[in-house]
């Protein structure tokens, strides 16, 4: 669901940062992507275990989404920090209502403390949409696509990156923004670890 190459996977909630060259010169998206690409990487490759072809294989990278993005998308709040923002949690439920899947449980999850960890954070999940208007074409016709297909709209993902790099107030604000999307990713890798037939029962997801 993501896309690109580099450094240390910090567990969800660690603020520390490894290896992460100096990219102090240029926007702070640039540098989040530079200091993250070992993160990035690791994500793609767990989602790459699921094969999206199959239906059993579309299922599990469904409900591996679903115990990530609804808690997420509600810590984050991403309507307060960006106009016109439309999260996808409702058509990730309506994808997996229509497969048939109850809601999953959420994942343990401590988003590190500050703005410029929720930035850091909205960076990774709202990057996330990027690859889904290439995944979607991978889905066996017939199932529910809604999720995948919430992409952004034009020129949204460009104007989400310049409120990024405006948010932004100092090197300690940048290093705080890469603990964020350290942990978001980090939650994404949690997720895919989770035995997909755990049963979820009555769910504290339900909105």
């Amino acid at each position: 669901m993501y896309l690109k190459k580099g450094h240390v996977l910090l567990a969800p909630g660690s603020t520390e940062i490894k290896n992460v060259a100096d990219h102090s010169a240029g926007s702070l998206s640039a540098y989040l992507r530079a200091a993250t690409r070992s993160n990035h990487d690791a994500v793609d490759a767990a989602f790459g275990a699921s094969e999206l072809t199959s239906r059993n294989g579309y299922r599990n990278f469904l409900l591996a989404h679903a115990r990530v993005v609804p808690l997420v998308e509600r810590l984050l709040a991403p309507s307060d920090m960006i106009d016109g923002w439309e999260g996808r949690t409702a058509a990730l439920f309506q994808d997996l209502a229509a497969l048939g899947l109850a809601r999953p449980r959420e994942i343990d999850f401590v988003l590190p403390d500050g703005e410029a960890a929720r930035w850091g954070a909205l960076y990774v999940v709202e990057g996330s949409r990027l690859g889904g208007a290439m995944l979607v074409r991978g889905v066996p016709e017939g199932l529910p696509t809604a999720y995948l297909a919430a992409v952004h709209g034009h020129g949204k993902w460009r104007e989400l990156l310049a409120a990024l790099d405006a948010a932004e107030r100092d090197m300690v604000w940048r290093q705080d923004a890469v603990a964020g999307a350290k942990a978001m990713f980090g939650a994404y890798l949690l997720a895919t670890r989770i035995d997909t037939e755990e049963p979820d029962s009555a769910s504290k997801n339900q909105v």
